[in-house]
């Protein structure tokens, strides 16, 4: 019998343990949400910003996504795109 009671303390400690981590991480992800919310608000008003400007925000948004790409990887994308076009009559 104290066998039994010794687990079901220790397997309490555990629970305890394990509920009180995933209070922990359930917040720490809720707070990134919030923090990700902010940046895309704030990511939004900068394109309303340039749009003001009188900038092209479908441009802008074309070249963040060109500099995210590595530089090899694109110009391959490129060759493929341009080789698509030809193939098609386009260009």
């Amino acid at each position: 019998m104290a066998d039994d009671n010794t687990s079901t303390v220790s397997m309490q400690s555990l629970n305890q343990a394990t509920a009180e981590k995933l209070r922990q991480t359930v917040a720490r992800i809720e707070r990134l949400e919030e923090e990700k919310a902010e940046v895309a608000q704030q990511v939004k008003d900068v394109y309303a910003e340039a749009k003001a400007f009188g900038f092209d925000v479908k441009a802008l948004r074309q070249i963040i996504k060109i500099r995210k790409t590595d530089r090899q990887e694109r110009e391959e994308q490129e060759q493929v795109l341009e080789t698509y076009l030809l193939a098609l009559g386009e260009i």
